[in-house]
C-alpha cells in the first residue's frame, strides 16, 4: 500500500483499511461460494487466473462501488494452482471513469504485453468500468462515502446498455460513493468489463517490463 500516514480528509477513508475489512473471510469466502452457486454473483466470463497490472497516476471517478465476488476458472484450468479454479476478489465498479496515463501489463513468461493510453490533456474515458481485482493501492479520497452497506442496494452504477444497477449480493460486505480520486493508482487484476472504454494514444507492444 502506499498510502501515507496523514489523517484522511474528510470524506476520505485508507485504502488499506477498507481491504483490512474485507479480509474477514471464512464465513464470507462460504458465503460468496453459496450465492455464486444460485446465480446471485454469476461471472460475465471464466477467468483465465492470469493477473494483469494497471497502473494510472490518477483515476477520477463518478458513481463509485465496492464489494467482494467470488470469480471462477474454466474445469481444470492450468493456471488454477492452490485455488480450486475459484478466487474472491474485490470489485471495483466506476458509472464514469477518466484515467491518466494508463499501463496495464501482462507477464507472458519471460516477456510482458504492454498497454499505454491517454494523457493529461487526452484521458481514458471509461463507462460502467467493474475491476477484479486482489490488490489495489493508491492515495484515495471518497466523497460521500457508505462503508459496510449491503452490496445488493447499491444504486451508483448503471449498465447503460440494460439500464440496471449493478451491484453485489444480498449481505455481501459493500461501500459506495458519489465521487473517487485515486493518484498513483496500481492494481492486481483478474478481470475487467466496461460498457465502453475509449483509449486515445493506444500503444500495444511486447516489453521487457512491466507497468
Amino acid at each position: 500500500m502506499t498510502t501515507t500516514d496523514k489523517v484522511p480528509a474528510a470524506g476520505g477513508v485508507r485504502w488499506k483499511r477498507f481491504g483490512g475489512m474485507l479480509a474477514i473471510t471464512g464465513a464470507v469466502t462460504a458465503g460468496l461460494v453459496a450465492l455464486t452457486a444460485n446465480g446471485v454473483l454469476a461471472a460475465n466470463f471464466s477467468i483465465s487466473g492470469m493477473p494483469f497490472t494497471v497502473t494510472a497516476t490518477h483515476l477520477h471517478g463518478d458513481g463509485f462501488e465496492q464489494y467482494a465476488t467470488l470469480d471462477s476458472m474454466i474445469p481444470n484450468s492450468p493456471n488454477e494452482g492452490d485455488t480450486g479454479g475459484q478466487m474472491v476478489l474485490i470489485v471495483s465498479a466506476i458509472n464514469q471513469a477518466e484515467l491518466t496515463k494508463l499501463c496495464q501489463s501482462v507477464s507472458l513468461g519471460g516477456i510482458n504485453l504492454k498497454i499505454t493510453a491517454g494523457d493529461a490533456d487526452k484521458k481514458v474515458q471509461a463507462r460502467a468500468l467493474v475491476v477484479d481485482s486482489d490488490l489495489i493501492s493508491g492515495d484515495a479520497d471518497f466523497g460521500n462515502i457508505n462503508v459496510g452497506q449491503d452490496a445488493s442496494t447499491f444504486d451508483k452504477v448503471t449498465d447503460p446498455a440494460t439500464g440496471k444497477t449493478i451491484k453485489g449480493g444480498e449481505g455481501v460486505f459493500g461501500q459506495q460513493a458519489d465521487t473517487v480520486d485515486i493518484d498513483n493508482l496500481r492494481q492486481n487484476n483478474y478481470a475487467t468489463t466496461a460498457a465502453r472504454f475509449t483509449l486515445p494514444h493506444l500503444r500495444m507492444a511486447f516489453s521487457g517490463s512491466e507497468c
